[in-house]
């Protein structure tokens, strides 16, 4: 599971909470219905923004259907868009493609199990059926994956030519052209070419934050392992990041402002607010995980306290919010723990959801002023 984007149920309104699954239990469901159940792993937090932007453009909402409960959201059934919709066929073909690309990074590095020869070529193999079948369900809907491909093959030349002193941008240009691609796509499905240039412009943006964040996750890890990191490569410290990354978000923010959108709630909620609480997240686990302070920031969390998280303090949540978790070694579980999830010995074991989740006991937030879900 990957993305920057995870909302948590209890820090947003029940009404776009529910709207935000039924986008991706959507998308997962397209990648099982269309391509297999293999297909789901790769589902992704992020893939879903581009079917919340296209029903956010629509003229009329989109026609959600009943789904049966799954154990991935707590055995509850759900409202969902249908895989015949071409907002969740989109995602679904731009996650299948990015993923294989993400998949081949990880045989190229050589990372955990795939340093076995023959799990290597497992994956290989994989990532090329999903990338033929995201192809597939591109042309489907009018979108040439083409250039997701071509970003994906000039990433690993631009790495090459990385040093230090050079700017960190050049090797989140091609995250940047495919994104922008993407979210510009939806503007044609939804009849309103007007958007297409402001969709671009805040598709490169989000792609140049979640390349950044995801090399600031990996910061650590990719030191000791000797992997490339284009922060490392670059020279590009933790708050030379932060500063990118933030104003990559104001320049976001202000091209969300001119979108012509029918309902615009749930787009600001994930890509105003959520976007804001990843780059808060990773920055403060980043600055755990090098064993010092964390980075200083250069801007203010919601509340107008130091961001980092409730208390100003930029500290790692303790019960492990936003970890993902594979379930049967086969799905993966789409939605944050937050400490739903209590082992044995949890002294929270025998508490309800409520009191279990550490959103609930720790919010410092006020949805409705922030999301208007009224």
């Amino acid at each position: 599971m990957f993305g920057i984007v995870r909302p948590c149920r209890h820090r947003m309104c029940g009404k776009l909470h529910a709207a935000w699954l039924g986008h991706l239990c959507g998308l997962c469901l397209t990648l099982r219905d269309e391509h297999g159940h293999r297909a789901r792993l790769a589902t992704n937090y992020d893939g879903l923004l581009i079917s919340v932007l296209l029903e956010a453009q629509r003229a009329a909402p989109a026609r959600y259907r009943p789904a049966a409960p799954c154990a991935l959201r707590g055995f509850q059934p759900a409202q969902v868009l249908p895989s015949t919709d071409p907002g969740a066929r989109l995602a679904a073909a731009v996650s299948l493609v990015l993923a294989a690309g993400k998949t081949r990074d990880h045989v190229a590095d050589r990372d955990g199990a795939l340093r076995v020869p023959a799990l290597a070529g497992v994956a290989g193999r994989l990532a090329d059926r999903w990338a033929e079948a995201g192809a597939r369900t591109g042309d489907a809907v009018g979108f040439d994956t083409g250039v997701l491909l071509a970003a994906v093959a000039r990433q690993s030349e631009l790495e090459s030519t990385v040093v230090p002193g050079m700017s960190v941008l050049v090797a989140t240009e091609p995250t940047e052209t495919a994104v922008a691609a993407a979210f510009a796509h939806t503007a044609t499905l939804a009849g309103r070419p007007g958007n297409a240039a402001g969709l671009a412009e805040i598709g490169r943006y989000f792609g140049r934050i979640a390349h950044l964040l995801d090399a600031v996750e990996d910061h650590a890890d990719d030191a000791v392992r000797g992997a490339f990191n284009p922060l490392r490569a670059s020279g590009t410290d933790l708050a030379q990041a932060r500063r990118l990354c933030e104003d990559a978000h104001h320049g976001l923010r202000l091209a969300l402002a001119d979108l012509e959108l029918r309902d615009p709630r749930l787009v600001r909620a994930l890509l105003d607010r959520e976007v804001s609480d990843a780059i808060d997240r990773t920055f403060a686990l980043a600055g755990a995980a090098d064993d010092g302070p964390a980075v200083p920031l250069a801007g203010h969390g919601r509340s107008g306290q130091p961001a980092g998280h409730p208390d100003g303090a930029a500290q790692p949540r303790p019960d492990g919010c936003g970890a993902p978790l594979v379930v049967g070694g086969a799905c993966i579980l789409t939605t944050c723990t937050c400490g739903l999830w209590q082992p044995r010995w949890g002294k929270r074991r025998r508490k309800s959801w409520d009191d279990r989740c550490w959103c609930t006991r720790h919010c410092d937030c006020d949805c409705c002023s922030c999301c208007d879900c009224s």
